[in-house]
């Protein structure tokens, strides 16, 4: 017998689920929390989800959703999750140049020529190319809004430090062209729409 899944739901343990060939989820990833199955000092982000979303099976060896790219454990904010291999490829390739914007909180005063240095490039230890961000704007005196289209290790902080600065507080508050939404609280997380979707590869 043939049937049509898209648009069933179901009930695993108790609770109403939607069917979806792949999950495809936003998390607002609080402080003290790691990206990772194996946590060393802090709770692992996939305690905050439930078992189905875990434990959900595929196809490959891994079982259940993964982080796209990872945030440290002091890091805030935006972050995405899936069972999708391709998807993690897309977004995680640095050929797709897919924008992440961050909320960084400095100790030191901002001034124009921080600004200016950022958007030109600072050359950053393990590499002699220049690191540019993709925009950049003082919003006040301490909160420096910073576009980066690469994913290279601490590079927020790294880039600020380059500046003569320093990272007080990162949250990463939009990826591609989809801020993290108002009503995601940190520690929650819900499904992301087609229109998210096509709003993140936008």
């Amino acid at each position: 017998m043939e049937f049509v899944a898209e648009g069933l739901r179901f009930r695993v343990q108790g609770e109403d689920w939607p069917y979806a060939e792949k999950a495809y989820l936003v998390l607002n990833k609080p402080a003290a929390t790691e990206c990772s199955q194996k946590p060393s000092t802090y709770p692992s982000i996939y305690t905050l989800l439930p078992s189905p979303l875990r434990l959900r099976p595929q196809k490959a060896a891994v079982q259940g959703v993964q982080a796209v790219g990872r945030l440290d454990q002091d890091t805030t904010g935006m972050l995405l999750l899936t069972d999708d291999g391709k998807f993690i490829h897309r977004m995680s390739s640095p050929r797709h140049h897919v924008p992440k914007v961050y909320e960084v909180t400095v100790k030191h005063p901002l001034d124009a020529r921080q600004v200016d240095r950022l958007l030109e490039g600072v050359v950053l230890d393990d590499d002699p190319k220049p690191v540019r961000a993709a925009a950049c704007e003082a919003v006040d005196e301490y909160h420096l809004r910073l576009t980066l289209t690469e994913g290279k290790y601490h590079q927020v902080k790294r880039m600020v430090a380059a500046v003569s600065n320093r990272v007080e507080a990162l949250h990463r508050s939009q990826i591609g062209g989809l801020r993290l939404p108002d009503d995601v609280l940190p520690g929650q997380w819900r499904w992301l729409s087609a229109g998210d979707l096509a709003q993140i590869s936008a």
